[in-house]
């Protein structure tokens, strides 16, 4: 009995042996070139391109976009400057390389005749798009090859930025990496209203494919600074940049799809002119679909809680209950003029539908939705929606008042 025990056990510690091979297929993370941006812009070849043009190193192609790949080099900081176009420098922690093409998938090819480390992307965070290109292209083209990819992490974050993605790749901040600060705004949500929810790549696939119309973040850049300000829209139809809603815009939104995390909201005292700021710690908003024949209409029910955290308004008592009431009515009136000028650009500026509308009446009235469906967003266009803004101020902070 004991030999045969010996005997398995030999036999199951063998065949465990070839099975745990490790990882045979990986690579040293100091032999790769790892990319964790990707900056998608229209063409625009850099003096390092028309330089080595000039001597013929170059292949058939059309000039169509340029890809920035941000690069981290295995010691931080270190300067890797490589092949000439590199825009590093000593103090910085990341490496902009940029390659101009018709195909994603061979400029990063072509990145292996003048890296000796190949890239990888697997850690991936963030992919900027330039709203010029994606005024020209359809997502679905820029993406085909990124989405395709399993070395890219369908989680990475998708933004738009107003200017040149390389300038959103950018930074003069001694030791940042501009990739991996884009992702960390994403995380202020709870304290601003003005942060949509991150769309990643796998978000991004299923928003396409949706064929609805939808939003990615907007990124502006001055002077190697970078903003989340407002957001991109893109028609569902042929997946194109189509325009931008503010900040403000954003607020509004926000309201409409109870996705109020924090921020502010601002307003002015009546009587004085001061200023009074409600901040929302709690948000519900509701929108009800109503279908009469082939009549179709919305109205929006949003209800929010929150404190009086600012108020130059002196020497007014913030605890009488009349003042409360009035400034809940001009927090309520200033949330209303929001949500109409969001509702006025989605219906009559841009005849899109980014509210969530369609939606509901999928859920609720999936027979009608599938007879409105095919052009939803210029039938949203023409539908009346009615709001209704309750505010109540909970508490005052810790004033003494």
């Amino acid at each position: 009995m004991n030999r045969y025990l010996r005997f398995t056990s030999l036999w199951t510690a063998s065949i465990l042996l070839f099975l745990t091979t490790g990882c045979w297929s990986s690579n040293e993370i100091e032999d790769v070139s790892v990319y964790v941006g990707l900056g998608l812009d229209t063409a625009n070849e850099s003096s390092f391109e028309r330089d080595i043009n000039k001597q013929g190193a170059t292949y058939p192609k059309k000039k169509v976009l340029t890809a920035t790949v941000q690069i981290v080099p295995p010691i931080a900081g270190k300067n890797e400057k490589q092949g000439g176009s590199s825009s590093s420098s000593p103090s910085k922690a990341y490496l902009n390389e940029q390659l101009t093409g018709d195909s994603i998938i061979q400029i990063f090819r072509q990145f292996a005749l003048r890296r000796d480390r190949p890239l990888i992307g697997h850690h991936l965070k963030v992919i900027v798009v330039s709203s010029e290109l994606a005024k020209r292209y359809s997502l679905e083209q820029v993406f085909d090859f990124i989405l395709r990819d399993n070395d890219i992490r369908p989680s990475c974050l998708v933004v738009v930025s107003h200017r040149s993605a390389l300038e959103a790749l950018s930074s003069t901040e001694p030791g940042e990496i501009p990739a991996f600060y884009l992702m960390g705004l994403v995380d202020n949500r709870y304290r601003s209203n003005k942060i949509i929810p991150p769309v990643t790549l796998i978000k991004l696939d299923s928003a396409m494919q949706s064929g609805e119309s939808f939003l990615l973040q907007n990124v502006v850049t001055a002077q190697s600074e970078h903003k989340f300000s407002g957001a991109a829209i893109f028609k569902g139809k042929t997946k194109k940049w189509i325009g931008e809603l503010s900040q403000y815009d954003l607020e509004g939104l926000s309201w409409i799809t109870a996705d109020v995390m924090g921020g502010a909201l601002k307003t002015y005292a009546p009587k004085t002119g001061h200023t009074v700021t409600f901040e929302p710690k709690k948000s519900h908003s509701t929108i009800i679909p109503k279908v009469q024949g082939d009549d179709i209409s919305f109205h929006i029910k949003v209800n929010a809680e929150g404190r009086l955290i600012e108020d130059w308004s002196f020497p007014e008592i913030p605890s009488s209950g009349g003042y409360i009431s009035e400034m809940e009515q001009q927090f309520e009136e200033e949330a209303r003029k929001q949500i109409e000028q969001v509702l006025n650009k989605m219906q009559h500026v841009y005849h899109v539908d980014v509210g969530g509308f369609g939606n509901e009446i999928r859920i609720k009235h999936p027979k009608v939705w599938k007879k409105v469906q095919e052009n939803w967003d210029e039938t949203f266009s023409h539908i009346p929606i009615t709001y209704e803004v309750n505010m109540r101020i909970t508490d005052f902070g810790s004033s003494t008042d």
